[in-house]
């Protein structure tokens, strides 16, 4: 262990990927770059291009109730639980052109009770908000001020949209009409761009159409300020709105399962069309020919403007979780967003109806991307693919999510030349597994990556094909037959001969076998050679097991195959590990100590080095067993006579993932020894020695309990997932920190000798700043002792020399006020005081009242952030106490003085006599 002296295991968060959405509202820009969506009380701004997080908004520590953002994206407005409306100011950053810099510009109260809905207008400069009292307000932007009040609903405001009506007076009595001639805009009215309407010849009406809890549509003139038509057609909420130009019609969509087309010339109905399924938005797509409706099926559906017809083929319908709850689109975007109850977002191509012919048909719009706003809670992850640059995450839902972990950017722009595959950057969504009825709750891997195994609480487990380079993920088999979920899964991690076949082409050779253990006590081998792809058969027969053993008392939390697939082992909530023959399916051994329920086990990796125990016991040459419980401990075991050498405590919650880190390879790990992981109930992950049983460092990125642990294959970095809905990257810096901590050692060693050169030749200027910088106050009050002691002092100097003096009386701020911090602790003790007084009096000499004025406000330092006022303080104290002890001896030499005045005397006399 001597060789280790001086090298420190770190690990740095290197990427996260984080929720940005977690149910409300959601914003796009007109670019189709910038995303906005809600995050409990903060906001989140993404760019979509990238998947980067741009800027997270602080919340006032009430949940939003909806946000908007204006086309340009120059403004966000969030109105939120505490009856609260935050205007912002957005402007790309300085520093960077893919950063934002958000200034908050006004906090408003906009309604008597919670904002419902907002919407913005489509120059972004009057905002309509809708409250559950019932009122419309619009406001002007960047004035902040009320410019519209608009009251005749009789419940929550549902839906709102700004629109520009270009029909001339028809419906509208000639009355009204002079009366608008003479009635002017008001200032605020005036302010609205408007650069298309110049010269279009055309009579442009602002109008804002809301639609209310009573399942009325009213029609707000904002010239007139005041209702021009009330729809009363729909018979529940009404949920969407969306006006066209071109049809120069207004389409509502309802809960009440239905679609209305009005005409905005007289506001009588045009067509009503039922969609058999609640609605909560509804929008008009190529020049008002299609209108795109997404509902409680949470399918995107397309009907036909002129006739009403659904021209989108029969789509299966999704779950309850799946249920669209908005459906964001801006002319020119090549695609269309829709928001799900599930928090997550989808993007859909609109090429199928770029050429859209009146009766024709349509498949359903492409999927382009699939954003996860959260993942929840996550239970387990692994790396899959060969080149590992995918990964794996169970969620705390019944579909498994394959996650990208590239670091190129694209661009929607680029995934738009094919639709049929999203982009890579780092977090993307890449593929789903669906096929689960309920939570999956375990995951494993094989050593190709291209074979993932999964079981979940539906009593099932499944056999997943991934094939990246072909963006195909499919279920090769479904095994069946345990009574109860599954809590534990594994599969064979050796990897065949180089020559072989399977070895050549994994895709076409499963592995032998998988391993599934369940709440039921029993642990199940399914051979997986001889089986085929089930969905390439017509009355295939479920997998049998090849045999099953009841392993436990309880629960099954783990199982884990050896590196050479003769073993398996099994971990269990009756706090007992048992070791198992593959073939056999025998028991080898039972590892008892735990005193509670073992979540987690793993076998040391092949060549693992041998270590001794803590009573002195060998691992031996057949391996290793590491195992985390819910005592709070790790233990590691010898397969020799399945005993534990070592205990490993240091977590303060249960241990519930525990795995080995790769072998050492590089010199750095070469000194650093065996090293294992492990993750806890706590929040941490802590990293451990496993020859001395020490932490070598702690992991501290969660908020909740980390569920998921893993370790990349090559770089020996971990992943981590918890319940706080994120996965932390941690990348090994421990050969940079070996590094830096050598060079800066031997930086120092060199400045230390250069300090010594210049105090032996007298050099003390560059002496005195090197001391300072290295923080020696050792060498310093032995360079300042010396000084005061020059005898004879040189004519005229404060402190004895005079080219300390000018050192002195030329130092920076930040030089000046450490000297003064080591003066200060020079003047406590008795020895050093006469020199910090010396210094003192220097100091104070050669620098003007101005000086330590300036220094109090721009220098703070020390090792506890003193103030120069603390300093001076306790300078002043010290200093004191010196001058009482002085005045004292002086009175008291007066007594030494006298009696030996009068001893002198006396010896007089008697020399007389």
């Amino acid at each position: 262990m001597a060789s280790k002296a001086g090298i420190k295991t770190t690990f740095e968060p290197e990427k996260t990927i984080q929720p940005i959405y977690t149910g409300g509202s959601v914003a796009l820009d007109a670019t189709g770059r910038i995303l906005v969506t809600c995050l409990g009380e903060d906001v989140v701004i993404t760019d979509l291009n990238t998947g980067e997080q741009l800027v997270r908004v602080e919340g006032d520590g009430e949940s939003i109730t909806t946000l908007a953002l204006t086309p340009s994206a120059s403004h966000l407005i969030t109105c939120s639980r505490s009856l609260s409306m935050r205007i912002y100011s957005l402007r790309p950053s300085l520093a960077s052109t893919s950063r934002f810099t958000v200034e908050l510009t006004r906090t408003l109260k906009p309604h008597s009770s919670p904002v419902i809905i907002s919407a913005i207008d489509r120059t972004g400069t009057l905002l309509a908000t809708g409250g559950a009292d019932a009122v419309v307000k619009v406001w002007d932007i960047r004035g902040g001020y009320i410019t519209h009040t608009f009251r005749g609903h009789s419940g929550i405001i549902s839906a709102l949209h700004f629109f520009e009506s270009s029909s001339t007076s028809r419906g509208i009595s000639n009355g009204d009409s002079q009366k608008g001639q003479r009635k002017s805009w008001s200032q605020t009215d005036d302010k609205i761009e408007d650069p298309d309407a110049v010269g279009d010849g055309l009579d442009r009406q602002f109008r804002l159409a809301s639609g209310g809890e009573d399942g009325k549509v009213r029609i707000w003139d904002l010239r007139k300020r005041k209702s021009i038509s009330v729809l009363d057609s729909h018979v529940a909420i009404v949920r969407g709105l969306d006006y066209s130009t071109q049809e120069n019609a207004l389409v509502s969509a309802s809960r009440d399962k239905t679609t209305i087309l009005w005409d905005a010339s007289s506001w009588k109905i045009r067509r009503v069309s039922p969609a058999l399924e609640g609605l909560e938005s509804v929008a008009f797509l190529s020049n008002g020919s299609i209108i795109v409706t997404g509902g409680e099926s949470g399918r995107i559906r397309i009907w036909e403007t002129q006739t009403g017809r659904e021209v989108t083929h029969e789509q299966v319908v999704g779950g309850e979780d799946e249920g669209i709850i908005n459906v964001i689109y801006h002319d020119k975007l090549p695609f269309i967003l829709s928001v799900h109850a599930d928090q997550t977002l989808l993007l859909h191509s609109l090429a199928p109806i770029g050429g859209f012919v009146a009766g024709a048909s349509v498949e359903p719009l492409p999927l382009i991307r699939r954003i996860s706003g959260t993942y929840d809670e996550i239970i387990d992850l692994a790396y899959v693919s060969p080149d590992k640059s995918l990964l794996a995450l169970a969620t705390n839902s019944e579909d498994i999510k394959i996650v990208s972990l590239a670091t190129s950017d694209s661009s929607l722009e680029e995934t738009e030349n094919d639709a049929t595959t999203g982009p890579h950057y780092f977090g993307a969504d890449v593929g789903l597994l669906c096929g689960h009825e309920d939570i999956v709750i375990c995951l494993d891997v094989d050593w190709s990556g291209h074979w993932l195994a999964t079981g979940a609480k539906d009593n099932t487990a499944r056999l997943w094909r991934l094939d990246p380079s072909a963006s195909s993920y499919t279920c090769y088999e479904v095994f069946t037959g345990h009574a109860e979920s599954l809590g534990a899964i594994s599969l064979p991690r050796t990897a065949p001969p180089i020559d072989s076949a399977a070895y050549c082409d994994p895709l076409e050779h499963p592995p032998k076998f998988l391993f599934t253990g369940s709440q039921d006590r029993t642990v199940k081998r399914w051979d997986v050679s001889k089986m085929k792809d089930y969905t390439s058969l017509k009355g295939h027969k479920a997998p049998r097991a090849t045999y099953t053993r009841k392993a436990h008392d309880k629960d099954i939390n783990a199982i884990d195959v050896n590196y050479n697939a003769t073993m398996f082992a099994s971990a269990s909530q009756d706090r007992t590990v048992k070791i198992w023959s593959t073939e056999e399916g025998e028991v080898q051994g039972v590892l008892r100590g735990h005193r509670r329920g073992v979540w987690s086990v793993r076998f040391a990796p092949k060549e693992t080095p041998t270590i001794s125990g803590d009573s002195g016991a060998s691992s031996g040459s057949r391996g290793l067993v590491l195992t985390g419980s819910g005592d709070k401990s790790v233990k590691i075991w010898s397969l020799v006579d399945y005993s534990c050498l070592r205990t490993l405590e240091g977590h303060t919650n249960s241990v519930l993932k525990v795995i080995w880190m790769n072998l050492p390879k590089s010199e750095v790990r070469e000194q650093c020894g065996l090293q294992l992981a492990s993750a806890g109930g706590d929040g941490l992950v802590k990293v451990w020695d496993a020859n001395s049983g020490e932490v070598e460092c702690t992991l501290d990125n969660h908020e909740d309990r980390v569920w998921a642990l893993t370790v990349h294959p090559t770089t020996n970095s971990i992943v981590s997932g918890s319940g706080d809905s994120t996965v932390t990257f941690w990348t090994d810096t421990s050969s940079a920190t070996f590094a830096a901590t050598t060079a800066a050692s031997t930086a120092r060693v060199e400045q230390d000798q250069q300090l010594q050169n210049y105090t032996r030749v007298g050099d003390y200027r560059p002496a005195i700043t090197l001391a300072l910088q290295l923080n020696h106050p050792a060498r310093l009050l032995a360079l300042f002792t010396s000084v005061t002691n020059t005898a004879p002092p040189e004519d005229g100097s404060l402190c004895g020399v005079k080219a300390v003096d000018e050192v002195l009386g030329t130092l920076t701020e930040e030089q000046l006020f450490a000297l003064l911090l080591r003066v200060r602790d020079w003047n406590t003790n008795v020895r050093t005081a006469p020199v910090a007084q010396r210094l003192l009096w220097t100091i104070v000499k050669s620098y003007p009242a101005t000086t330590f004025t300036d220094l109090r406000k721009n220098v703070k330092g020390g090792v506890r952030g003193e103030s120069l006022k603390e300093v001076l303080e306790a300078l002043k104290a010290y200093t004191q106490r010196h001058y009482r002890r002085i005045e004292e001896l002086v009175d008291e030499s007066y007594l030494v003085e006298y009696t030996l005045r009068e001893m002198d005397e006396l010896a007089f006399t008697a020399l007389r006599a």
